[in-house]
């Protein structure tokens, strides 16, 4: 059987399947996860963070007084980084529960940021999951989105899964539960974060836009909300890394993803993806050239 024919069938099979393709790569389980305290610091409502006593977690909660955030201890220029999650059922909308990379404390309002970001919902509708990213944008109107939304394929509330950033000086990918759902290829230096990040956690009011576009707002007779982290992988170079330094591979290969993530890539976006970006008619792709071929 030619390479091509088999291909073509493992994505015939993988587009006619509901269950989770086998990605061959498993980063969440091949890398040694950090206690809490040896990766982040609070940076913000630390009477609305609790972190258990062996540090392998972290919760979180948004009240009517305040949200909650943490920051890694040291920037980073490339890596992998993820976290198991799980978020809160129920009625959620305008809250946002998030896990980032960004330098907006050292560059603010022009700041670089590469989201994993939970949208809000109502009873009865999923979890939005967003991706976006940011190239020194400042988040107020000046700056280009590059948003990919999901509807997961598992219920987000019911127990915790694996989300991830794979940052590296070409691509950044967008893992869940190991399935590579986003790529996104540096087309140039102005279209790419180059800049040392930061890693964040944080819960908070995002009433204005998060759910329905802000038709829905964060109710608080339902608080606290709350987000719960734990299994923290942080496998990445800072700017004081040996020049050899690269962080922690997306692939079998430690280069571009296999053919196998590319199909699994493949069944995520046809099944679950609800909005692209690069297919919004209503965008303006001049500045997008990852978007043209």
């Amino acid at each position: 059987m030619s390479l091509a024919l088999l291909v073509s069938l493992l994505l015939l099979s993988f587009h006619l399947s509901n269950a989770q393709p086998n990605p061959g790569y498993y980063p969440s389980y091949r890398f040694k996860s950090s206690q809490f305290y040896r990766a982040f610091n609070n940076l913000w409502g630390p009477q609305h963070q609790t972190v258990a006593g062996d540090q392998s977690s972290v919760t979180i909660w948004l009240d009517r007084n305040s949200g909650s955030g943490f920051k890694s201890r040291h920037p980073f220029i490339s890596g992998y980084f993820g976290a198991s999650i799980k978020l809160q059922p129920g009625y959620t909308a305008g809250v946002i529960t998030a896990f980032y990379l960004s330098n907006n404390q050292a560059h603010p309002g022009f700041h670089d940021e590469v989201d994993i970001e939970f949208l809000g919902t109502t009873p009865g509708k999923p979890y939005t999951l967003q991706t976006n990213v940011y190239i020194r944008g400042s988040g107020d109107g000046r700056i280009i989105g590059r948003e990919m939304k999901f509807h997961l394929w598992f219920d987000p509330t019911a127990a915790f899964h694996n989300y991830a950033i794979s940052w590296s000086p070409y691509e950044i990918i967008f893992f869940v539960d190991d399935i590579p759902i986003r790529r996104y290829p540096k087309k140039s230096a102005n279209t790419f974060p180059l800049r040392p990040m930061w890693l964040y956690g944080s819960i908070w009011d995002a009433s204005s836009w998060a759910t329905d576009n802000g038709k829905y707002k964060a109710d608080y007779r339902y608080q606290p909300f709350v987000g719960r982290f734990t299994k923290f992988i942080v496998r990445g170079c800072s700017p004081w890394s040996p020049r050899r330094c690269r962080g922690a591979p997306s692939s079998p290969s430690g280069g571009g993803l296999s053919n196998r993530q590319y199909m699994a890539m493949h069944w995520a976006q046809s099944r679950y993806m609800v909005y692209n970006y690069c297919r919004d008619p209503k965008r303006d792709h001049s500045l997008t050239p990852e978007c043209w071929s």
